[in-house]
């Protein structure tokens, strides 16, 4: 099993929505508000090349964003996209010879557009994500949102996930993306509430695909949420339950927007809890035949 890192372009946001200030609707206003811009970041996609088929978690930024409506602040005032169609998810799985029916099933962390931007490359793959998410990304509620369901092919029709009451760690529900059992959703409400992560266990260690459960592994570790999260106690308890998830198994923590996901993903560097009176480093072990680190 192979887990390739896809940047798909870059983006720009502000540092209030890395790290949220204030609580409420003040830290929310912040990113839009805030004049103190972050510096560019990476937009990763994912693709699990399993003997079961390729499982692609999140599709990614797409050319299009650069075109963002006025009408809307956040987009107005809050974020920039810099990508072109080859950095695309598309033809850059191309490149790694995965093609677009090579693709058994996608996915979605969550509906924003900086992650299913390039759902318009598998119109032959199953497309899944959290129920309550595909509903509240619908229609002009949705739009009002940020989702931008307009946007999306009319084909594009995700399917909710069939969570089970199947604990995972400290997570309550999962869903097994494979026969084998060892891709796993497991819900992560916070960033948004149907926000999902994905986990692909590998011997003794894992990798956690996070989305926007944080922008930084610095981010989690230090329990910081983000400045766009809408229920501030979900986005909290789903960092301490990742945490508690990374003391009990070695793992190696990737967030889309982490400038250093694509290294860690290459070195197998897992995360570093800090537990009462010790202080722990993060762990390398030597790159993994498994794990192959993006093409810049």
């Amino acid at each position: 099993m192979r887990v390739h890192a896809i940047e798909t372009g870059r983006v720009l946001i502000k540092q209030a929505q890395i790290e949220g200030r204030g609580h409420g609707v003040l830290r929310q206003l912040q990113p839009i508000l805030s004049p103190q811009w972050a510096a560019w970041s990476p937009v990763y996609a994912w693709a699990i090349e399993h003997r079961e088929g390729v499982i692609v978690v999140d599709t990614g930024a797409a050319a299009h964003l650069k075109s963002l409506p006025r009408w809307h602040p956040f987009f107005r005032f809050a974020v920039r996209f810099d990508i072109e169609p080859e950095q695309e998810i598309g033809p850059q799985l191309k490149d790694r010879g995965i093609g677009p029916r090579d693709v058994r099933m996608v996915v979605l962390t969550h509906l924003h557009v900086d992650h299913d931007g390039g759902g318009a490359h598998f119109p032959h793959s199953q497309i899944l994500a959290d129920g309550g998410e595909i509903a509240r990304a619908a229609g002009i509620r949705g739009a009002i949102l940020g989702y931008l369901p307009n946007r999306w092919p009319r084909w594009f029709d995700p399917k909710p996930i069939a969570w089970q009451r199947l604990r995972y760690g400290p997570f309550g529900r999962s869903a097994r993306l494979t026969q084998a059992g060892d891709v796993i959703a497991v819900p992560t409400a916070g960033h948004t509430p149907g926000h999902l992560s994905v986990i692909v266990r590998d011997g003794d260690e894992q990798v956690m695909l996070a989305g926007d459960t944080s922008y930084l592994e610095s981010t989690m570790l230090g329990g910081t949420i983000d400045g766009v999260s809408p229920d501030e106690t979900a986005a909290k308890t789903t960092l301490a339950d990742i945490r508690a998830l990374c003391l009990k198994t070695p793992t190696v923590y990737l967030p889309t927007h982490d400038p250093r996901s694509g290294a860690r993903l290459h070195e197998r560097r897992a995360a570093s809890v800090y537990v009462p009176a010790q202080t722990c480093n993060a762990t390398t072990r030597p790159p993994s035949a498994t794990m192959v680190a993006p093409v810049m």
